[in-house]
């Protein structure tokens, strides 16, 4: 069985910060692509941030330059550190991984229960 267990998100006034992590846990052989998302009342689920297991990162147009995303290979984990939040950023924000566990010969996308990000105004 896997995991993915999300934390930090929290009630923050517009221009504060947030650092999110996701963990992976379980029967992991391998991860590739990490990501967030996240998704706010009435709207779509959308990408956030992605990074492979190279480190090479990819941002949605509308938090570039205020979000950064990183990983720890060793530790299974991924973080979302997120700076200048504006109220539009308010959402559920979801790890998602690509993990190859030991109960499937392919990768697979997991995904965490999510986390609560509320920016006031």
């Amino acid at each position: 069985q896997v995991q993915l267990v999300e934390s930090g998100g929290d009630l923050v006034q517009a221009g504060g910060s947030l650092r999110l992590s996701c963990k992976a846990s379980g029967s992991i052989l391998s991860i590739n692509t990490m990501g967030w998302y996240r998704q706010a009342p009435g709207k779509q689920r959308e990408l956030v941030a992605s990074i492979t297991r190279g480190g090479s990162a990819d941002y949605v147009d509308s938090v570039k330059g205020r979000f950064t995303i990183s990983r720890d290979n060793a530790k299974n984990t991924v973080y979302l550190q997120m700076s200048s939040l504006k109220p539009e950023d308010t959402a559920v924000y979801y790890c998602n991984a690509n993990i190859l566990s030991t109960l499937a010969a392919t990768y697979a996308p997991y995904w965490g229960q999510g986390t609560q990000v509320t920016v006031s105004s």
